[in-house]
């Protein structure tokens, strides 16, 4: 997207879709820096993902919560695991009524024969990392003592009823660009 495109322009519209990893934050970066020289106050943002690292999705997290400009997060379809985390930066938050989100713990893979050493270190990390995603889950999501339960040993998948209850979106809506806008990938 070209610099030109933008300018003038108070709001833009942007789908992000794939995992959440160092590509999708290369990509974002990208984008904000093009947005925020040509004076976008609102950026509009479509997420399409099944999640991917932890440590990207933080990344993203505070980059998007903190840009310059205001965020929308859409949710169309799905978005599970760390990009729910994502999906939290918006300072609006919407999803279709046909949406779901899935929220988790962290899992790992251990190497074939490692050692107890290395073990402990694979679990202190997920452990860590659980704590840095349920704070941030906490700080903007009102999940039942019972979501709470099960998501403490399985997967937990909302609806877009469920995340309305919940708090984790404000409304439910669908993601539409007015006609003649421009719709931009990240």
């Amino acid at each position: 997207m070209s610099e030109e495109q933008h300018t003038g322009s108070s709001d833009s519209y942007f789908t992000l879709a794939g995992d959440v990893n160092s590509d999708m934050v290369r990509r974002v970066f990208e984008a904000l820096g093009k947005i925020t020289r040509a004076g976008t106050r609102t950026a509009h943002v479509l997420l399409q993902s099944n999640g991917g690292y932890v440590s990207d999705g933080i990344c993203l997290y505070n980059t998007l919560r903190n840009a310059p400009i205001d965020i929308v997060m859409y949710n169309g379809g799905a978005v599970a695991s760390i990009a729910v985390t994502v999906f939290l930066a918006g300072q609006k938050r919407i999803a279709s009524d046909t949406a779901r989100f899935m929220i988790h713990k962290s899992h790992a893979t251990a190497p074939t024969g490692a050692r107890p050493e290395a073990l402990k270190i694979i679990a202190e990390g997920l452990m860590a990392d659980d704590r840095r995603t349920e704070a941030i889950l906490r700080r903007h999501v009102n999940l039942t003592q019972a979501m709470w339960n099960v998501h403490d040993h399985s997967d937990l998948h909302l609806t877009a009823q469920d995340a309305l209850d919940t708090d984790l979106v404000h409304q439910l809506g669908d993601f539409m660009p007015p006609r003649g806008s421009q719709l931009f990938n990240m």
